[in-house]
């Protein structure tokens, strides 16, 4: 189960405050809870290793239940891989993939908003241990989730392949590289991308409105270099959108970001979904310790301003701290500062931002 409970606020200069005044969002110093969520997971008594899950999230912003992760997963190791059947992330992007309590700092970087967090269908993962190569590919339709926020695709395939030249566990060295590619069709031909400023509480920033488009494609890298309690890692991802009313927009962003851990823990890696996991704690506070510290340094950004659409320009800088009491229990305390590129006017806003974390796994 996990539990994610926060606090935000904000202050902004005069331009800032004028772009709010247009009624293109309105800031408030707000807590709230963000997800509540419980897992299940259980193996069945067969020689072939076939695993399921199930997932059921409580969100804060949308107050309502939600199917999360859900599905069944078959093994082939004669392939070196495995089968996924059921809800699940569509595969793209390193960021995306992973477990949101897993994260390094307290949202997603926006570029990755325009891909659905979920999906259903079916998705295969497989790593070639002598290549050094991990790599998945899914198929996705609506089928079963048509109605629900996160689905906007019609159908869409996914496919992302990571080459790993250094990957040592005993001398907790990596260096990851990957590529993501992604083609789908928009429910209905038509499409909104929009984002919020990386500050769960608040509005959106950045918003293209409702536009048409029969399809779209997006591609990007992953680059992650970690080395003991170091950790480095950049994305950057390009959405092109079929719209020849709107001259075939598109749209672009990414991140880099740095990570110490003060206390000298490593995160682990896995190659079975080609991403990193939580951050062990060798000295729980509850145990005389002082739990683990970490220093995080991130910059993204995200640009859907193109040709007649001019869903606004975004850039933030967060520093930030993440304490990690016990393997259950994270505090995190960040600091941004972001400029809006919107209305003909660049405002900029900080962001004062708390987290509290409980998570049993």
């Amino acid at each position: 189960m996990g539990f994610l409970y926060e606090f935000a606020t904000y202050a902004q200069n005069t331009e800032a405050k004028k772009q709010s005044d247009s009624g293109a969002y309105t800031l408030e110093p707000t807590f709230r809870t963000r997800d509540f969520r419980i897992l299940v997971s259980g193996k069945f008594n067969t020689k072939r290793s076939i695993t399921w899950r199930a997932g059921f999230m409580y969100d804060g912003q949308s107050d309502g239940w939600f199917l999360r992760e859900t599905g069944i997963m078959i093994g082939f190791p004669e392939l070196k891989g495995n089968l996924f059947v059921g809800r699940t992330k569509e595969g793209f992007s390193f960021s995306k993939v992973m477990i949101g309590y897993s994260g390094w700092t307290m949202e997603r970087q926006m570029a990755i908003d325009a891909i659905p967090l979920l999906a259903d269908g079916i998705k295969w993962m497989g790593y070639l241990p002598k290549q050094k190569i991990f790599f998945n590919v899914g198929a996705y339709t609506d089928w079963a989730s048509k109605n629900q926020s996160f689905s906007t695709y019609h159908w869409q395939v996914a496919g992302r392949v990571a080459w790993l030249p250094i990957n040592s566990p005993k001398e907790k060295k990596l260096l990851h590289l990957g590529l993501n590619v992604r083609y789908g069709e928009p429910e209905d031909d038509q499409i909104r991308l929009r984002s919020r400023p990386e500050a769960n509480p608040a509005p959106y920033f950045i918003d293209t409105k409702v536009f048409p488009s029969a399809h779209s494609s997006s591609y990007g890298y992953e680059a992650y270099y970690s080395r003991g309690p170091l950790m480095i890692g950049s994305e950057y991802y390009i959405h092109n959108f079929n719209s020849p009313a709107n001259g075939n927009p598109r749209f672009h962003g990414g991140e880099l970001v740095l990570s110490y851990l003060f206390t000298g823990e490593s995160r682990p890696y896995s190659t079975v979904t080609g991403i990193y996991s939580f951050v062990p704690v060798a000295k729980p506070v509850f145990k005389g310790g002082w739990g683990a510290w970490e220093g995080i340094l991130r910059y993204s950004q995200l640009d859907l301003d193109d040709g007649p659409i001019k869903g606004g320009k975004f850039w933030r800088i967060t520093p930030m701290v993440n304490w990690y009491l016990t393997r259950i229990l994270r505090l995190e305390f960040a600091y941004g500062y972001g400029v809006l590129d919107r209305y003909n006017l660049k405002g900029a806003t900080q962001f004062f931002q708390t987290r509290i974390q409980f998570s049993i796994l």
